[in-house]
């Protein structure tokens, strides 16, 4: 059975997925960061693309058998990142070439509390009785 036609496979797409399907119900506006990259994380693993996003799938070469099925499925999973953020922060990724870059990128912009924000935010625990 072809690759892409092997619904257990990581390139399978559905033929009702498209790039405007959300994953997640509310789009990612640059807060919250830890709760939309769960959000995406459920949607991406129940679409088995998780490999994708976290590295465990290299991108091929473009002369690797698997490659156009592997270009499709990042542009498709591209398309759902880009679909589940508020628009001026899909803009900042939108020339990013792979599925995985974008995550890494979001993920070093957002994904990192400063130590500033820690302390604050463990002063108001501190102070919670």
């Amino acid at each position: 059975m072809e690759l892409t036609q092997d619904s257990y496979s990581v390139y399978f797409l559905h033929p009702s997925d498209n790039t405007g399907m959300k994953l997640v119900t509310t789009p990612f506006s640059g807060t919250c960061y830890g709760n939309w990259k769960r959000s995406m994380i459920i949607g991406l693993t129940a679409k088995n693309k998780m490999s994708f996003i976290d590295g465990t799938l290299a991108k091929p070469a473009a002369t690797d058998d698997t490659y156009p099925a592997w270009s499709r499925c990042n542009s498709m999973i591209t398309g759902w990142i880009i679909t589940a953020l508020e628009p001026q922060i899909a803009s900042s990724i939108l020339y990013v070439d792979t599925a995985r870059d974008i995550g890494i990128d979001l993920e070093q912009r957002f994904g990192q509390a400063s130590s500033a924000q820690l302390y604050a935010l463990e002063h108001e625990v501190s102070q919670i009785s």
